[in-house]
């Protein structure tokens, strides 16, 4: 017998505990789907690993004692983040003040003016002005005038000769560098500015601008300068002064928005002040005070994270964890005959991976803060604390071993990518999870996960001794601490891995040995309404448990997984139970009644009926698949030959595929075995004298059956299995069908026996001889019965 590769309609049934694979299911198929899954898996873990996790370097103060060497661990260009931002603030002080000059500001307030002094001067009445010569007026000054300088302003009556001396006098006392305000520009000036001219936009630096004055000196030189123009009086000349003053504006202005982007750029333009630290160069030695240069070499490497955080590392990294996870995945899929996983397994393993490292990054943020409270401890100690066999021990307790030993190779070699390429560390995860998965391998109560993470603190023990004798480090006090957190990582993958299994078993619909161990009790809704409808429905499947229980342990199966589902795998009779031979007692068989075809398909509708209570009652896929595949494709023989002793020659002939259950055939041992012990159990009463040799031509004669008709072919058993099962059902039948002695009955009760009978009118020397072969013929009668419901003769 061969084993197949389980069937694309089992796959997308699992897959659908996942919603997100219902959306990929529209566009991609199955094998895309597990492809884009473990790139998404590569992807997730590069983002997790990226960010160096680990405790090197600490953190110090200025002082402090260190308390292991730490040397580089590679070539490093570290910055000197002071002495760089030293030299940035340099440069930004280095870059002067922008003023822009315009140099048409004395021109265009004297140009102004004498254009305004010619408009009102062409009135013959200054009296008569309107408001169109004051819109006039104010449009050339560029300006506003109250009505009193209005008026004053309009009254001028200024020569084509004052106008040019006024003219050359504004413009004189404008012609100089004016600022708003001379106190601020002072320092400035001190230090030098960069000038820009406004009109041919050339720059200048002015080491040390002279001739600079402020509003306040260049008001003063107007007014001095209108007072030597002698035909103005004193109130005409104190009516343009004002007018003036209104028109002065700086020459020289503060450019703040130019200012802080020449500074911008020139920090900007400074690069990171390097010093190379060399690979294996010491940084700091353990018993030595640490220096300020030393923690600028610590922070450094801190921050840099080992060049992780550059793209180009990071592409490489993905890169590796893809070909490490669709290498392993490949060779496991087609060299190891277990793995097999479907799509609702590879979402749990990918989410199993992605849980794992997030806990141990968020357990190495715990840690670091620790050591600020024990310093006393050193950092790597903690590393032996964390509790790197829960992934592999989950995997083990829902999946199986050879799923669980590539999830161990797997997260132990990027675990140790983690940890800045650290093989101790790899070791230690690989050894612990392997522990771990081993002795979880059948857990069937709670117990043995704390005696599995006690054999895995015994293990970690041992393997930080060897360890620390590897790195040849003396005996110190920090072996202790790291025996003592390595014992306690035991504990603590016990703890999580029992909090984890019934969210795992929520989610994803999962079926574990302590999940099968609560559907054992048989005092569930679902087997109560069995042992009510269908009594003997119930026996029967009792009697079933039993058989594959057994038989499980002599193959090496899952003894729990059997007995659980033989007791569920007649659930669908539960519907029907009167149309099934073992429940009909003394009642009138309803098949005589029935077509031969009608009579099938009630025959076979109990295991869809069996397969929509048992997702009823979330008895999870596996039963749901041992359900549906314990009758395999066989054939309903008696109701076929019935068929066909009935048929008309001139009609169509009976196809046998209508009397053929629909399948799929076993996949699994499980399944196989309650197929086995399903048809054992219902032919062992026709028996009427079951002698061992008559149960072990019975039972060989139902597994040949089987066998020949092909419904074993999709399953893992081999010959060498068959007969070990044949034997052991042997071993069982045997024990239930054992003879007893006829012990006689006291003097006491024949006496009494016999005077009811004389009082009766009873003969009481009469044998019973008729009576005795009535009681032998019923049960061969209903034996019978039994054996042609299977289809056999």
């Amino acid at each position: 017998m061969t084993k197949t590769d389980r069937k694309p309609e089992s796959g997308q049934r699992a897959s659908k505990g996942a919603g997100f694979w219902k959306i990929l299911r529209l566009s991609l198929d199955e094998h895309q789907q597990r492809h884009l899954l473990l790139f998404v898996l590569a992807l997730i873990l590069t983002a997790i690993i990226i960010p160096k996790g680990g405790f090197v370097p600490d953190y110090y103060s200025p002082g402090d004692i260190v308390s292991r060497d730490i040397k580089a661990p590679k070539d490093l260009l570290i910055p000197d983040l002071p002495l760089t931002e030293t030299k940035r603030q340099e440069a930004e002080d280095a870059v002067l003040p922008f003023y822009d000059f315009d140099p048409k500001t004395a021109v265009d307030t004297a140009e102004r003016l004498v254009q305004a002094l010619k408009l009102v001067s062409g009135q013959a009445e200054p009296s008569g002005t309107s408001e169109t010569l004051r819109k006039g007026v104010e449009g050339v000054l560029g300006i506003s005038l109250s009505d009193q300088e209005y008026s004053a302003f309009v009254k001028l009556r200024v020569g084509s000769g004052n106008l040019a001396r006024l003219r050359s006098a504004v413009t004189q006392a404008l012609s100089k560098n004016i600022v708003g305000n001379l106190q601020l520009f002072q320092p400035d000036q001190q230090r030098g500015i960069t000038i820009r001219d406004l009109v041919s936009q050339k720059e200048t630096v002015a080491p040390a601008l002279q001739d600079v004055v402020g509003v306040g000196d260049a008001q003063e030189a107007l007014n001095q300068g209108i007072e030597g123009i002698g035909e103005f009086s004193a109130k005409e000349r104190q009516v343009l002064l004002s007018v003036v003053q209104k028109l002065l504006r700086p020459n020289l202005t503060f450019n703040k928005n130019e200012t802080e982007a020449r500074k911008r750029l020139a920090r900007e333009g400074v690069k990171p002040v390097l010093f190379q630290v060399k690979k294996g160069e010491m940084i700091v030695r353990e018993g030595e005070r640490v220096s300020e240069e030393q923690i600028k070499k610590l922070r450094a490497m801190r921050e840099l994270g080992s060049d992780y955080s550059t793209l180009r590392t990071g592409l490489g990294l993905l890169l590796c964890t893809m070909l490490l996870v669709f290498s392993c995945h490949r060779y496991a899929r087609r060299n190891i005959r277990k793995y097999q996983p479907v799509n609702r397994d590879l979402l749990f393993l990918g989410l199993t991976f992605i849980g794992l490292f997030v806990l141990i990054k968020l357990s190495i943020f715990v840690f670091t803060a620790l050591e600020s409270a024990f310093p006393y401890i050193d950092s790597t100690s903690y590393h032996y604390l964390l509790p790197f066999a829960v992934g592999a021990m989950l995997v083990r307790i829902v999946l199986n071993s050879e799923i669980a030993l590539i999830f161990a190779v797997l997260s132990s070699l990027l675990l140790g990518v983690l940890f800045g390429d650290n093989l101790f560390i790899t070791f230690y995860a690989l050894v612990g999870s392997l522990t771990g998965a081993h002795w979880v391998r059948q857990c069937k109560e709670r117990s043995t996960l704390y005696h599995a993470g006690l054999r895995i603190s015994l293990v970690n023990a041992l393997l930080i001794f060897a360890i620390h004798l590897m790195a040849g480090r003396a005996f110190d006090p920090q072996l202790l601490y790291k025996l003592g957190f390595g014992l306690v990582s035991g504990f603590l993958c016990a703890v999580t891995v029992n909090g984890t299994i019934p969210l795992v078993e929520s989610i994803f619909k999962y079926t574990t040995d302590i999940k099968l161990l609560e559907l054992a009790n048989m005092n569930k809704p679902v087997l109560r309404e069995l042992m009510i409808q269908a009594p003997g429905t119930y026996h029967h499947s009792v009697i079933v448990g039993n058989l594959v229980e057994a038989a499980a342990e002599v193959i090496n199966a899952n003894p729990l997984l059997a007995r659980v589902a033989a007791y569920y795998h007649d659930v669908g009779k539960i519907r029907k139970p009167l149309y099934f031979v073992e429940n009909l007692g003394n009642q009138e068989n309803r098949h005589d009644k029935l077509a031969p075809s009608m009579s099938a398909l009630i025959l076979m509708s109990h295991v869809k009926d069996g397969v929509e209570i048992a997702r009823e009652n979330k008895l999870g896929e596996n039963l749901v698949d041992i359900i549906r595949q314990h009758h395999g494709t066989a054939l309903i023989k008696f109701f076929y030959d019935k068929a066909k002793n009935k048929e008309d020659p001139g009609v169509q002939q009976v196809d046998e595929r209508d009397y053929r259950y629909p399948g799929p055939k076993p996949q699994t041992r499980e399944a196989a075995l309650i197929m086995l012990a399903d048809a054992v159990e219902a032919a062992s009463r026709t028996l009427t004298e079951p002698t061992p040799a008559r149960i072990q031509g019975m039972v060989q004669k139902i597994v040949n059956n089987i066998f020949i008709d092909g419904q074993l072919d999709e399953c893992e058993l081999t010959l060498k299995d068959l007969h070990n099962i044949a034997k052991s059902f042997n071993l069982i039948l045997a024990g239930i069908f054992h003879h007893r002695i006829d012990y006689p009955e006291p003097a006491y009760k024949e006496r009494d026996k016999d005077a009811a009978k004389r009082k009766n009118g009873e003969d009481t020397n009469r044998e019973p001889a008729k009576e005795t072969k009535d009681k032998e013929a019923e049960p061969a009668k209903s034996g019978a019965e039994d054996l042609k419901r299977l289809g056999m003769s």
